[in-house]
């Protein structure tokens, strides 16, 4: 077996700038606003922030973290708040007409700073750009400024609420001019769990409820993207779901699947669909088996139980740093509670091997790096006995193996 050093690349980091940070990326005219939106709020001094608040941005501390878990390359989705948002943009509802200009105006710091960020390094870096759904010819500048930045991370598709209703839904046609220039850029199309549920107020209840809506809501706009022919009009696009897992995706594309036979048919029990024309000439699960990705952040075995049928060519592995929820620093445990028992050949595609074609890292360069840090099929593959499981982490990962062993 080869016993060379794993090319660890996350597909789920998140980071973003500091309020002081940000105002310098803003467009000179919005400035005032800003100062006035964060309420004369200063940026503590650095020993103030502690070390979880600067990873977002600090160069140093960032790449020692990811060094220390033999971590060589990471996809950037965003995680600060940006300017005139009041959370970070992935877990945000979309702005309303009224907020769309200052939003925009936020985001497009964040793009400018993240290009810079990523520049510090960009062997090791692969950020995710913003665009917004409110206005099409403005997300369409976004797209084009994310190509032209370098920013191979490809875009954030912003996902639906069912509350949005100055929204159109991403299945509505008139989406069609944003694919089409996320396919002719190249970019990668990147959804995360988090967006596209509807705003269910705030308090211990409505948070519960949303924590355990986010996997449907994320799903939901799988489903959209498919049924309505996407892939079938736009078939160079490659559309991942981050943090998602894959062990739902069979069950998801069988009903798909399900529905479009029905519809062809012409019937489904009671319902009628004599005289419809589905958009698609195969199955929505043949669609997926070309176009779709699945972002497997902190996975158990339990969440990758999907990937025979999916394919070991579309699975990403995650550590989601900076999150709590996230593995670090204790990314070589999580490894060896869920791949040690995986054949090597699948194990190198998820744990870096596909994100490295997916987004286009440079493996030469990285495999540098990992001869010197990644870590080796013999540590991967020793097993994780219960006494060695991490206990001072949030990750559930370790909590549900915990659970078991006992």
């Amino acid at each position: 077996m080869n016993q060379d050093p794993y090319i660890l690349i996350t597909a789920d980091t998140h980071a973003g700038g500091s309020h002081a940070q940000y105002r310098e990326y803003l467009d000179p005219n919005w400035r005032e606003a800003f100062d006035e939106w964060r309420g004369g709020y200063k940026n503590p001094s650095q020993e103030h922030y502690g070390s979880k608040k600067m990873r977002n941005w600090d160069y140093g501390i960032r790449n020692r973290d990811q060094d220390s878990q033999g971590v060589v390359g990471e996809v950037v989705f965003p995680n600060t708040v940006p300017p005139f948002y009041r959370k970070s943009i992935v877990t945000a509802h979309p702005p309303k007409p009224e907020d769309f200009e200052r939003c925009l105006a936020g985001i497009r710091a964040h793009n400018r700073w993240l290009k810079d960020f990523c520049a510090e390094d960009p062997v090791r870096r692969a950020g995710i750009g913003l665009i917004l759904p409110n206005d099409f010819d403005e997300a369409i500048k976004d797209i084009e400024f994310i190509a032209n930045a370098g920013l191979r991370g490809g875009v954030l598709l912003p996902l639906i609420p069912p509350d949005a209703y100055w929204l159109k839904p991403l299945y509505d046609p008139a989406w069609d001019r944003v694919f089409a220039a996320i396919q002719d850029h190249g970019l990668v199309m990147n959804q995360h769990t988090g967006q596209g549920l509807p705003n269910y107020g705030e308090g211990v209840v409505p948070e519960s409820i949303w924590i355990q809506d986010v996997a449907y809501y994320g799903q939901a706009g799988y489903r959209h993207l498919l049924m309505a022919g996407v892939y079938e009009k736009f078939p160079k696009i490659k559309h991942i779901l981050t943090e998602s897992g894959c062990y739902w995706v069979p069950a998801i594309l069988k009903q798909m699947d399900r529905a479009y036979y029905a519809i062809k048919a012409g019937s489904l029990g009671e319902m009628n669909y004599k005289g419809m024309e589905m958009p698609l000439k195969e199955p929505p699960s043949e669609y997926a088996k070309r176009s779709c990705y699945y972002g497997a952040s902190f996975p158990s075995k339990a969440d990758l139980a999907g990937i025979e049928e999916i394919g070991e060519d579309h699975v990403l592995w995650g550590n989601d740093y900076p999150h709590y929820e996230g593995t670090f620093p204790y990314t070589l445990q999580s490894l060896r509670l869920t791949f040690g028992d995986m054949p090597d050949s699948r194990r190198r595609k998820v744990l870096g091997l596909n994100a490295a074609e997916l987004y286009n890292f440079d493996l030469e360069k990285l495999l540098l790096r990992a001869a010197q840090i990644g870590p080796t099929p013999a540590q991967v593959e020793t097993p994780l006995p219960r006494e060695e499981i991490p206990r001072d982490t949030v990750c559930y990962l370790f909590r549900d193996a915990l659970q078991e062993a006992s």
